[in-house]
């Protein structure tokens, strides 16, 4: 046990930011700082196996009936309960106070984090969204959800459909056909940096024992700024460099202490972090989930092994690294075995590092959470000090560690693509973000798909379309030419292949061949100093049809045109049955912007 060290300049105690006390108790209400949200708190859920209602079938005893980890392909052979999970989400202006500092935010039934989404696998999740905003489109992406079958329900406006706009109402429906831990957001230019996300939990089989299922993490960097300021911020004029805003905190679990000292606003010194509960001698899943804007995520727990499980929907061969790094979109489910005091308490940590490869941040870089065991004061100040020395460089674990339960080879591509990233300045004297030095820009009112489904497969430049007709496998060589950055890059539809990642020319080789690491974002590494470019080495089966989204996601690289979009298979797009719901967002879109210009200063996304 350490001494809680002191900053002299300020009287904050670290690493919780605590001003003049020496206990956690939340000086603002559940209300202000959360809304209705109970993250972080002793009434956070604790989730059982799978979702046992009167509707869950349950041959052999489980949902998914005999398929497991290892006899069973989630992509080819998933199962189907006939269950509908139906959630009613509604997205509104509300200002809270996640760390003592209020700020207006746009959330999910007034609370931060937004409700958990939670199914079996093979159940079918419909969720209504109605859009409560005044002047702002919105939608809601499923993050990591294959959408088989279902293209037209990835909630990506301009691609599967148009925003859903203000006053009106959008029901998705779709089905889980993989199972672990995900999250879901806005994806309307960067309103998810402004709250307006949270997790979703699809309970699957799991040949790894653990006793507690303590559900979501959520990491997440934090800015003061409204988020459309931050974005006029980033859109504006810069000459010299790209340098998107600054985060001024980190949270776990939408909570954090932030030091007073560091804003001329209000704020409300030692407003709360979260608590977790363990159970002595217990093994506890955790399920770690980077819903950040731009900072990469360093996460630890003082005293304790951490063994991963899964990697985004992934399970893995398990494995325990000292740190789980986890990019923008990231998560990676892990088991934490109680071995501490019966009266301990410990910290838990996640840092956005200093170096470029990890993030901006010009305030409180670490978050930190409280865990408690069954005999501990729960108000007590951790006095734990972590063993463990923390990468300066962010980067995901080796290739070679994280290896699939269910093996899959992948096969020799049809096509091979390099993908070039690149910043430049415009016209207008704004940095942008290139691939293959072409910027995208989104249009709201002509969906990619919509148009595809109609046999148009023409687009103009700045939509940055890739068609790739009836290949097979495709594989993407994407580098890095900018030096003072990572990109983690995300594409919609797919888990692909992770066959590589270095410096300079990618060489031809690649790293498990026959069952390489499969996720939906992996981090591209920031270039070398001597303009040596980075590169990962990514690749997808054509088996979706659809529209798929690939790009990076921090929000400001996005907003900044860091994004291609993916025809895949034309010819059985033509042939997709769309609901024509899909293009009455359109109509009521249009019926909106007919009266009201959207200010899209940014790409759209």
């Amino acid at each position: 046990m350490n001494t809680v060290p002191v900053s002299a300049s300020t009287g904050y105690t670290m690493p919780a930011q605590l001003l003049n006390v020496n206990y956690l108790l939340n000086s603002v209400s559940q209300q202000v700082q959360s809304g209705a949200s109970s993250l972080g708190t002793e009434l956070a859920p604790v989730y059982q196996q799978f979702l046992n209602t009167s509707d869950t079938p349950l041959p052999q005893g489980f949902p998914w009936g005999t398929k497991t980890v290892n006899n069973t392909n989630p992509y080819t052979n998933p199962p189907n309960t006939g269950v509908t999970r139906t959630y009613n989400f509604a997205i509104s202006n509300v200002t809270l106070s996640p760390d003592g500092v209020a700020k207006p935010m746009l959330v999910v039934n007034g609370q931060f984090p937004g409700p958990a989404i939670e199914a079996n696998w093979g159940d079918e999740i419909q969720v209504t969204v109605t859009n409560n905003l005044v002047t702002e489109g919105t939608s809601l992406h499923w993050h990591g959800f294959l959408q088989q079958g279902t293209p037209y329900e990835d909630g990506v406006p301009g691609v599967n459909q148009c925003p859903i706009a203000p006053g009106k109402s959008f029901t998705y429906k779709f089905q889980a056909t993989l199972y672990g831990s995900s999250w879901y957001h806005s994806h309307y230019s960067a309103q998810y940096s402004a709250g307006t996300f949270g997790p979703i939990i699809v309970h699957g089989p799991n040949d790894v024992g653990y006793d507690v299922d303590l559900g979501p993490v959520l990491l997440t960097d934090w800015y003061h700024g409204e988020y459309y300021s931050l974005v006029e911020e980033l859109m504006a004029k810069n000459v010299n460099e790209t340098v998107p805003p600054f985060s001024d905190n980190n949270l776990i679990n939408g909570k954090m202490n932030y030091n007073c000292s560091l804003t001329t606003g209000p704020c409300t010194p030692n407003a709360g972090i979260s608590k977790f509960f363990f159970q002595t001698g217990k093994t506890h899943r955790l399920r770690l989930i980077n819903a950040g804007t731009q900072g990469t995520q360093q996460f630890t727990i003082d005293g304790h092994t951490m063994t991963v499980i899964a990697n985004d929907f992934v399970p893995v061969t398990p494995y325990s690294p000292q740190v789980i790094t986890l990019g923008v979109g990231q998560r990676t489910d892990i088991l934490v075995k109680a071995t501490g005091q019966a009266n301990g308490a410990y910290w838990m940590r996640s840092i956005i590092g200093r170096d470029p490869s990890c993030g901006d941040n010009q305030g409180v870089n670490e978050a930190v959470a409280a865990i408690y065991y069954p005999s501990a004061n729960k108000t007590a100040v951790p006095t734990t000090s972590s063993s463990v020395t923390v990468p300066t460089f962010c980067q995901n674990d080796a290739l070679t560690s994280t290896v699939p339960l269910y093996p899959i080879a992948a096969q020799d591509p049809t096509n091979t693509t390099e993908l070039t990233i690149s910043a430049q300045i415009n016209g207008s004297s704004v940095t942008l973000w290139y691939v293959n030095n072409s910027t995208f820009r989104d249009d709201y009112n002509d969906p990619v798909l919509l148009e595809a489904k109609l046999g148009n497969l023409t687009f103009a430049p700045e939509r940055n379309v890739y068609n790739f007709g009836e290949n097979k496998s495709v594989r993407f060589v994407v580098y890095n030419t900018f030096p003072f950055t990572s990109h983690p890059m995300h594409m919609h539809g797919h888990n692909f292949y992770v066959l590589a990642t270095g410096y300079g020319t990618w060489n031809g080789q690649v790293t498990n061949g026959n069952n390489p690491q499969r996720r939906d974002t992996q981090l591209l590494p920031p270039a070398q100093i001597d303009g040596t470019p980075a590169y990962i080495v990514v690749q997808f089966d054509l088996d979706n049809p659809g529209v798929w989204p690939f790009h990076c996601h921090i929000a400001w690289h996005i907003s900044a045109g860091l994004y291609i979009n993916i025809i895949e298979r034309p010819a059985d797009i033509n042939e997709t049955n769309i609901p024509s719901v899909m293009a009455q967002t359109c109509r009521d879109w249009s019926t909106f912007t007919g009266s009201h210009i959207p200010d899209q200063i940014d790409s759209g996304l």
